[in-house]
């Protein structure tokens, strides 16, 4: 599938869709604070879209104002706020400790069914990374919380750079002490394989039909024809092994 390529020497993975399911999280989430502040008529699936769906919109504007970088744990209240008033509850009303806790929602996301095991496979074989968007504090206490265990956090707090920006791609390539093209991105997304591979990254798509509540992705139309395409992180892990057997020396 790799088209002969050698294997990887390293993994890096996106998280928010790739490893854990956001959206009935933030939802699950969203959806007890909805209740305590005497919402709970608003749909917590549709709230939890509309959060995520200012996620690139933030991210952008970051850079283009030259405001500097922020870690994503700021965005996400900010993007909360923001969403409140799109309902006409205005976060200045609510408790502050409330609005940070539901903001913090992103740290309690739930992984995938096949990840943890799946992740673990993988770091059997590879040295495997988080490639994020998300700061440190918000993985970490993710991964704990969900039984992930990562070699390293890098992406965007360890770059100062939100993907897509071509650096995240190679410092992470060059923290772990590999060549860009011996480190592959596992990713659900197809926008984020494409940055990759224009870094000269080896690429695996892992599809996540449920990411969106079923509903495409807004990047559907940007597949290429990945190095690797899995069903999950488990059937990754059986394509790098045969890779990884079929290209030792005989």
């Amino acid at each position: 599938m790799n088209g002969g390529k050698p294997p990887p020497r390293a993994l890096a993975f996106d998280v928010f869709g790739t490893v854990v399911d956001w959206r009935t999280s933030i939802a699950r989430e969203s959806r007890g604070f909805l209740d305590r502040i005497g919402r709970g008529d608003i749909d917590a699936e549709r709230f939890a879209d509309g959060w995520r769906a200012r996620y690139r919109p933030a991210m952008a504007a970051v850079h283009k104002e030259g405001r500097g970088f922020v870690i994503l744990d700021v965005l996400h209240r900010e993007m909360l706020i923001d969403l409140l008033a799109d309902y006409a509850i205005d976060a200045g009303t609510l408790d502050p400790m409330l609005i940070e806790d539901w903001a913090t929602g992103w740290h309690r996301l739930d992984p995938w069914p096949d990840s943890v095991a799946g992740l673990a496979h993988l770091r059997s074989r590879f040295p495997v990374a988080t490639l994020s968007n998300g700061n440190v504090a918000l993985i970490v206490a993710m991964a704990r919380r969900a039984g992930l265990t990562w070699d390293a956090v890098l992406g965007a707090e360890f770059s100062r750079a939100f993907k897509p920006a071509p650096q995240t791609y190679l410092d992470a390539a060059a923290a772990l002490g590999v060549k860009p093209g011996e480190l592959c991105l596992v990713a659900a997304h197809h926008s984020d394989l494409a940055a990759a591979r224009a870094c000269g990254l080896m690429t695996a798509y892992i599809d996540r039909p449920m990411e969106y509540g079923g509903a495409p992705a807004p990047d559907a139309d940007d597949r290429q024809d990945w190095d690797y395409d899995a069903d999950s992180l488990i059937t990754l892990a059986d394509q790098l092994t045969a890779d990884h057997l079929t290209d030792r020396p005989a």
